[in-house]
């Protein structure tokens, strides 16, 4: 009769030898195999929904004296009725002939339905967002204002993967009516296409 034990870093059992054509394997009745390090964590949080309170967050912009400043999202929007309006780009096509226009266009006949501001966002940096709303002359309401890490964006729920275009990680095509720091609509598209979050989208919704 003769034994092998096999000693590893997690647990050990042992062979026994009856005779020369027998062999048992003893092994623990209980096993617990201990992982080094945890899996990852998700990589977004549950995109933002009607009925939540919009996370706080840094944003940064441009201000009328061309002065970059960075604020809270919450000293912008406490106490007010805001329209955020999000992009996947600066300058890209539908960004830059509809979805902007739009607001611009209808800023009017927002503010007199009650919005106190409307904030055009995207996950770009502040001198890039500053150089697209020159672009907009006519524009008198609309704010440009910059994530440019991503991080509000993450904060949101509202990441767009974008890398297999070269872009990063970008956020999604959104509009969000947010009052007292309640979101009340939660117009959010599918990647970047443009079909519920328009400046008309939220009229209707006044």
């Amino acid at each position: 009769m003769g034994r092998l034990t096999i000693q590893t870093s997690i647990y050990s059992f042992s062979l026994k030898s009856n005779s020369s054509d027998s062999v048992s394997l003893s092994l623990p009745t209980k096993l617990f195999i201990p992982f080094r390090t945890p899996f990852p964590p998700t990589s977004s949080m549950a995109p933002i929904a009607v009925g939540d309170v919009v996370p706080d967050g840094s944003i940064s912009f441009f201000d009328e004296n061309d002065q970059l400043q960075t604020v809270s999202v919450h000293s912008l929007a406490a106490g007010k009725k805001v329209i955020l309006f999000g992009v996947p780009g600066a300058f890209t096509p539908t960004c830059s002939m509809q979805h902007v226009p739009g607001f611009i266009e209808k800023a009017e006949e927002l503010k007199s339905k009650g919005v106190d501001e409307i904030i055009c966002f995207s996950v770009n940096d502040p001198f890039v967002m500053k150089a697209w709303g020159k672009t907009y002359p006519e524009n008198k309401h609309v704010k440009f204002v910059a994530d440019g890490s991503g991080e509000y964006t993450k904060l949101l729920g509202l990441e767009l993967d974008l890398k297999d275009k070269g872009l990063g990680v970008r956020s999604r095509r959104f509009a969000l009516l947010i009052d007292n720091l309640k979101v009340t609509v939660a117009n959010v598209e599918s990647g970047g296409e443009f079909t519920v979050s328009s400046a008309d989208d939220i009229l209707k919704a006044l």
